[in-house]
């Protein structure tokens, strides 16, 4: 795979969905998925012109990262589970994947103990799938005051993954949904939230359309994902 290449016709696209929504193309962050991906495939992208990650998993963000130039930002995308939040909070400059009051109070202890503020996104299902994480919209509004008013983090929006299908149009009404929840919770806070983290290889152009600003892609990127080392079992 030519990854440069790839980044060249992935903004193309880029501009060509901000263009049909009236909407600067520089408004959107093209975050390359590096999951699974070896450093050299990370060393690529950014001299591709890359510079925002997104790792789905601690373990693996942890071996990787120090293999990797400096210049590299990370980003937490995927599952977090409440014993790996002190690591999360030392390896990533934002979270995005906060889907629950009590993973966001836990994730607030340990930014306490590092004396760090962390970015974070807000992870909702809104799909209402059973087969995602993320926070119900009626759950997020309910305990947004008790989230905004964690001291040590910092609200920078929402995110969503939309259900799979191969037909992207379909899944337009989830990204205007979150579009929408954003500004109810703007409301409740009483300040702008930037981001909308939605969107990824199959179905970012419609997010686009819809008022993404970071759109999380993988294969698009860097081709199909390479399988993970299984540990050999006698």
């Amino acid at each position: 795979m030519d990854i440069a290449e790839n980044v060249a016709s992935l903004r193309e696209r880029i501009a060509a969905a901000c263009a049909r929504a009236g909407r600067d193309p520089a408004s959107v962050t093209l975050m390359a998925v590096s999951k699974n991906q070896p450093p050299d495939a990370v060393r690529a992208a950014l001299d591709a012109g890359l510079a925002c990650f997104g790792e789905s998993r601690v373990q693996e963000a942890k071996a990787k990262i120090p293999l990797c130039p400096g210049r590299a930002r990370w980003q937490m995308i995927g599952h977090l589970q409440s014993n790996k939040c002190r690591d999360a909070v030392a390896l990533f400059s934002m979270i995005q994947s906060v889907d629950s009051l009590a993973l966001a109070q836990e994730l607030n202890q340990h930014c306490e103990k590092a004396a760090k503020t962390m970015p974070v996104l807000f992870e909702v299902n809104v799909a209402g799938e059973a087969s995602k994480f993320g926070c119900a919209p009626a759950a997020l509004l309910a305990q947004f005051g008790e989230l905004s008013r964690l001291p040590r983090l910092e609200i920078h929006g929402l995110m969503t993954i939309a259900p799979h299908t191969p037909t992207p149009e379909r899944v337009r009404p989830v990204f205007r949904r979150l579009r929408e929840l954003r500004g109810e919770c703007e409301q409740l806070l009483g300040a702008p939230l930037p981001h909308l983290s939605m969107g990824m290889s199959g179905d970012f152009e419609v997010a686009i359309e819809e008022g993404a600003t970071l759109v999380r892609l993988g294969t698009a990127l860097f081709g199909p994902r390479p399988r993970r080392e299984e540990p050999a079992v006698d």
